[in-house]
């Protein structure tokens, strides 16, 4: 098996309603069969943040590990609210349920100037070029941005898919300009 299927071959999603237990129980079984209950959880919302409080409860509730020696973490992207009362109230929940410890909080925002230069960053910089491998580079992380809606592509999402769309156009994309060799 190549690096590649192996990648793709750890890619799974489970359908389910943001407030509906079924959906996580599901995913809890999932994760349970394919990995093993003796295994570290992330979960990461980029969702709405009307629904953090449901989801997060959901994830409290079905999907935590009992095993000794495993730990979850929970990463909410921003917006963390629509306001500081609701950020509070939010910070507030997660608090009643998670350590802080368990509790990330991002900017998927930060870097976009990095991703559409990085070719040019990587190969036009005498610093950059001869660095830029496997035996200086650690680890890589990915994440994307939009500055506007889906106006006019709608048709195009319910086609297609959301998720395929953004996996290949936001997340390989730019793993290959990373990757990529002379």
């Amino acid at each position: 098996m190549t690096r590649l299927d192996e990648f793709w071959n750890n890619h799974h999603y489970i359908s389910g309603a943001y407030d509906m237990p079924d959906g996580f129980k599901k995913l809890d079984d999932h994760i349970n069969t394919t990995y093993g209950k003796f295994v570290n959880r992330i979960f990461y919302l980029a969702l709405p943040p009307s629904v953090f409080e449901p989801v997060a409860t959901n994830i409290k509730k079905h999907c935590m590990s009992s095993a000794d020696g495993v730990w979850t973490r929970i990463i909410i992207e921003k917006p963390f609210g629509r306001d500081l009362d609701s950020s509070n109230k939010l910070s507030a929940h997660l608090a009643g349920m998670f350590t802080e410890k368990q509790i990330y909080r991002i900017d998927h925002y930060l870097g976009k100037e990095m991703i559409q230069n990085l070719i040019v960053l990587r190969f036009a910089n005498r610093i950059f070029s001869p660095l830029w491998n496997r035996d200086h580079i650690d680890n890589v992380m990915i994440s994307f941005k939009e500055s506007f809606g889906t106006d006019g592509r709608g048709g195009y999402f319910d086609n297609y898919g959301i998720i395929r769309y953004v996996r290949i156009n936001f997340t390989i994309a730019p793993y290959i300009s990373v990757i990529i060799h002379r």
